[in-house]
């Protein structure tokens, strides 16, 4: 059988195995293994969207938004050491959140207190404009606000929508010609082009996830 990335299987010590390249992806992949809490799709989503970030964006304050186990704040951070510090904000933090950050600070000691869990609400956030502002997969409306978080504070932002509200979001009159979730993404891009941002759009591989397009914008 066929190691699939979109699985939503934990990964663990019997997925060893797979990784066995000296590859910094692979390195990451064996400690989350022994960690034995992230799914297999988490890593694969998280470290595509933080690699192609951070092709884009170099240092600031990391702020990772609906952050889930917080893992792509912490790949920000391994992969551009010029970032000082990460914010990872999830109104509810997964229990192994915590475990998740201790398993790599333990192999990259460099992480140690550089990163920030918060349980809290997305809008509670202060956002700043030196911040690069992450989210992968923020459902439905989640992503505007992301976004619209962003754009107050003129930060950088990367996010990686999912689960488009099409009776919620903005389809920017588009819905006769495109689907509705692209609709809504193109509106997207269109709105943060608007407001004077540059936008590059991109997508991750589709045997990680379908709703695998991705929007980079800064100011």
């Amino acid at each position: 059988m066929s190691f699939d990335p979109s699985s939503r299987s934990r990964l663990s010590s019997h997925d060893l195995h797979r990784f066995a390249d000296d590859t910094f992806f692979c390195k990451i992949a064996r400690v989350l293994c022994e960690a034995n809490c992230v799914p297999r799709k988490e890593l694969y989503e998280a470290w595509e969207v933080a690699r192609r970030a951070r092709r884009r964006f170099r240092g600031g304050r990391v702020v990772d938004l609906a952050c889930g186990h917080g893992l792509v704040a912490q790949l920000m951070l391994l992969l551009d050491e010029t970032s000082l510090s990460a914010l990872a904000v999830d109104s509810k933090l997964p229990p192994s959140a915590a475990r998740v950050n201790e398993c790599l600070s333990g192999a990259w000691p460099r992480l140690r207190g550089r990163v920030e869990l918060r349980e809290a609400e997305l809008g509670s956030v202060t956002l700043e404009s030196g911040d690069v502002v992450v989210s992968c997969h923020a459902c439905g409306s989640l992503t505007d606000a992301v976004l619209e978080g962003a754009l107050r504070a003129n930060a950088r932002v990367a996010v990686l929508p999912c689960c488009q509200a099409t009776g919620k979001s903005d389809l920017g009159g588009l819905a006769g010609w495109l689907d509705p979730a692209l609709a809504i993404d193109v509106t997207r891009a269109a709105k943060l082009r608007a407001a004077g941002y540059w936008v590059h759009t991109q997508t991750i591989p589709a045997q990680i996830t379908p709703k695998n397009r991705l929007l980079l914008a800064g100011p």
